[in-house]
């Protein structure tokens, strides 16, 4: 905790900058770079095998850290990392890492008010409006204009910062850079939160060069392209020439300088194609990608389909090959449906250093793939209220009383908080359903509505559930207790 102090201290001092720009410009000295990331891999690596005797979860850390590593250092080699923009990322981090005085008497006020520490990042969806149509897209996105007017938008970002010291805003869709509201665009949003870290689901069609040389410009945002896996299957599902547009875009975030990654939807046929080696040396080798971000498919939004779902089988060897890919290729590699225990379960509804979400319509939910929602940031606006009030609502509160008594985020670990199934939703329907009877979460959308009306929908889910907990269990208890 002294050295964690002193780190504060230095970065938020007068000599924080120059120590920063410094320490930038020596990371691309090769015979500087080298031996230091040889000694910090080493160190990671002793602290990885040293933990695997204790704390599974504990090793894998290690073993994300070491690929983070591992990617900065390929991609310096590479120069596709253009200087201006590492020196802003990374005094970015060190802001987000090591908080300014500002930012921690703002999460000191909030755990004196509430008695936990808030959350840590947003994820906004400032527009309905999307350029692809694709099947079971997760927000029914579409040529609809519904948007967040540009004022609330900057109010909720301007409260995130002072209310909870938030450092990292996540902008989801709708199509992100599509997003035009009174005289802006989503991209002056990042010019003037400057002090904070972006991150961008797009599907990487409207990156141009005048686009890519502003996000090098800025610095501060790293886009996620999406797509679905090579070629043939990509193109099915986003249209045709989709892939190839993707691939204009990763070459011009190539040429700026800009860090980029792939976000991939996992489902029942692409899963072996996506963890498969081609593809990961294709995306991350070829074309440079910083990160793979991996979603399995949750059946919401326009026309689910429960044929996508991946089985539990499916589930628990994806689980295996992905640690397998992040220990041996070292890729810096997140699934979001599998990678529960890194994070401590489930991180929605506000729980502390978790998210909310909020969409187009100013909908508060507890997160992307729980679309029902019991509060409108337009409402609370209006009656005068703030981010604290929303984050009081009776249903997120329910969630994150959930949360604890299940033993997410707690210290300790027993065969009953299984970490491997983190979704109220998706792992835990039946949960979720008596939530929903008590508190009544407004449908984000009308698939949202009849999934709640469809009773096959409900028993699927709940099946799937029971299932995904024998055999996520197996795991829980021997690779994790």
């Amino acid at each position: 905790m002294d050295g964690w102090r002193m780190g504060q201290r230095v970065l938020n001092g007068p000599l924080g900058g120059p120590l920063l720009a410094a320490a930038n410009r020596l990371l691309y000295v090769d015979a500087v770079r080298k031996p230091l990331f040889r000694v910090l891999d080493r160190r990671l690596c002793t602290s990885q095998v040293r933990a695997q005797t204790v704390n599974t979860i504990s090793s894998q850390r290690s073993l994300i850290y070491r690929a983070v590593l591992h990617t900065v250092d390929r991609l310096l080699c590479r120069q596709t990392l253009s200087p201006h923009v590492m020196r802003i990322v990374a005094a970015s981090w060190a802001r987000a890492l090591f908080a300014p005085p500002h930012r921690q008497q703002a999460m000191y006020a909030f755990q004196q008010e509430h008695g936990c520490r808030p959350p840590w990042f947003l994820v906004l969806s400032p527009g309905y409006a999307c350029n692809l149509h694709c099947p079971g897209c997760y927000a029914s996105s579409g040529n609809g204009e519904t948007k967040l007017p540009w004022s609330t938008l900057d109010r909720i970002m301007v409260e995130a910062k002072e209310l909870w010291g938030v450092p990292l805003f996540v902008f989801s869709g709708g199509e992100p850079l599509l997003y035009r509201s009174q005289g802006k665009d989503l991209l002056d949003s990042v010019e003037k939160h400057a002090d904070c870290l972006f991150l961008m689901f797009t599907n990487g069609t409207l990156i141009d060069r005048p686009t890519a040389a502003r996000l090098a410009r800025l610095g501060n945002l790293t886009p996620a392209l999406s797509i679905e896996g090579w070629r043939a299957r990509t193109d099915a599902r986003r249209g045709p020439g989709t892939f190839d547009r993707v691939l204009e875009a990763m070459a011009l975030l190539r040429d700026f300088g800009v860090p980029f990654g792939i976000s991939v939807t996992v489902t029942r046929t692409n899963c072996q194609e996506v963890l498969s080696d081609a593809f990961l040396d294709f995306f991350v080798g070829e074309q440079g990608a910083f990160y793979v971000f991996l979603f399995q498919y949750t059946p919401i939004g326009r026309d689910p389909d429960w044929t996508r779902v991946p089985t539990p089988e499916q589930r628990r060897a994806f689980w295996r090959r992905s640690w397998k890919v992040v220990a041996e290729k070292r890729v810096f590699l997140l699934d979001f449906g599998n990678h529960g225990p890194l994070v401590e379960g489930c991180i929605a509804a506000g729980r502390e250093r978790g998210y909310l979400y909020v969409d187009w319509n100013g909908h508060v939910l507890p997160c992307v793939f729980m679309p029902y929602a019991t509060a409108n940031i337009h409402e609370i606006y209006a009656r005068g209220g703030t981010l604290n009030d929303v984050w009081r609502t009776p249903f997120f509160s329910a969630i994150r009383t959930w949360q604890r008594e299940y033993g997410y985020g707690q210290r300790g670990l027993s065969a009953d908080t299984n970490w491997m199934r983190p979704c109220p939703f998706r792992d835990h329907h039946g949960i979720f359903r008596k939530w929903v009877a008590q508190y009544h979460p407004q449908p984000e959308d009308a698939a949202a509505a009849e999934a709640l009306a469809d009773r096959s929908f409900c028993g699927q889910m709940i099946a799937h559930a029971e299932q995904n907990a024998r055999i996520s269990q197996e795991i829980w208890e021997q690779e994790y207790l």
